[in-house]
């Protein structure tokens, strides 16, 4: 059974209630630069990668008498972002590059931020903001293993760079590492897969995940973090919150099919279901917060609700999905589900 993407998908603004939350929380900030700014840029250039392929990104260039103040506004954006504002930082920081994704849905802003003292780089992002994108971020922020920084400023969202190898090119280039332990790998990918299910993030094929590898002294540790968070809630089918039903994302299921046996696929879904119980009581305002926001929130349409609100109490055997009016109250009603099993 593949994973199928029904259409593209509708953005949607961020409501009155979810911009309380957000200024509640601290996500709220005040940018001197916004999304629809940076679109005013006066040339471009493709960018390659270091074999000379196409990226699909294109580096901007603005007018001389505009970069300095765009550059000292982006500058500021990483302050927020990474040092809660403490702008003693710029000085030791310069704007590499600024370029521009013309592929996909988003059209994201990715900036390259270095450090003049080291050489070091970073990355950000500046996209048009869409509620259902800032539900995913506060949702993975809460509920998985992994912190995420972002911040709003009316209609413009700002991330984090998440770093990994991008699961298409881990699968491609390092599935056959002698060094590989596919035991593990397996393991954190029924981890992910189940993380995903709970809160209802969906299509996360290989090319909106990344593989973060970390090496011990006996051991090496894999984690799935996602960086795609445009399809939380809104599909109507299950199987696009499921990562194992993506066809993109074969080679891992074949591994795993060939490593794993069905107990302990079982006993990996029940320790990563107990994890997000544990983190849903730590967070426990926080997350009564969101999910009451997002539950009086409209981001999908009535047609996939029914569809998915069907699907998850034939999958649980529970009804109460049955009474879930929007998909906030289906996110809420498969975490409450946490604690009865």
């Amino acid at each position: 059974m593949a994973a199928l993407i029904s259409k593209k998908k509708i953005p949607y603004l961020i409501n009155a209630n979810l911009r309380d939350y957000l200024v509640k929380y601290q996500r709220e900030v005040q940018l001197q630069i916004h999304y629809t700014d940076l679109l005013r840029f006066s040339n471009a250039i493709t960018l390659y990668d270091r074999n000379g392929n196409d990226t699909l990104w294109i580096s901007v260039f603005y007018d001389p008498s505009d970069t300095v103040d765009i550059f000292l506004a982006l500058k500021t954006i990483y302050a927020h972002l990474k040092v809660d504002g403490d702008l003693s930082i710029l000085k030791h920081l310069s704007v590499d590059r600024v370029d521009l994704c013309t592929y996909g849905n988003t059209r994201p802003f990715r900036i390259r931020i270095v450090n003049q003292i080291n050489d070091n780089f970073d990355y950000f992002y500046i996209k048009n903001a869409d509620a259902s994108r800032v539900y995913g971020l506060e949702l993975e922020d809460i509920f998985s293993p992994n912190q995420v920084s972002y911040l709003t400023s009316g209609e413009t969202l700002v991330e984090e760079h998440i770093a990994g190898i991008p699961g298409d090119m881990f699968m491609k280039n390092h599935l056959s590492d002698p060094y590989l332990n596919p035991i593990r790998l397996c393991k954190e990918f029924v981890k992910f897969n189940e993380r995903c299910f709970v809160r209802l993030l969906g299509d996360m094929h290989s090319s909106n995940f990344v593989v973060d590898i970390t090496p011990d002294f006996e051991e090496i540790y894999y984690r799935f973090r996602a960086i795609d968070f445009d399809q939380q809630s809104y599909e109507g089918k299950k199987t696009v919150y499921m990562p194992q039903y993506f066809k993109q994302n074969n080679s891992i299921i074949e591994l795993g099919m060939k490593y794993m046996t069905s107990e302990s696929v079982r006993q990996y879904q029940i320790e990563e279901r107990t994890q997000i119980a544990t983190r849903m009581r730590i967070e426990k305002s926080r997350a009564d917060d969101i999910l009451d926001v997002m539950s009086d929130d409209v981001i999908s349409n009535s047609e996939y609700i029914a569809l998915l609100r069907r699907d998850l109490a034939r999958h649980y055997r529970h009804q109460a999905f049955m009474e879930c009016q929007t998909m906030g109250q289906i996110v809420k009603t498969s975490l409450q589900l946490l604690s009865v099993h």
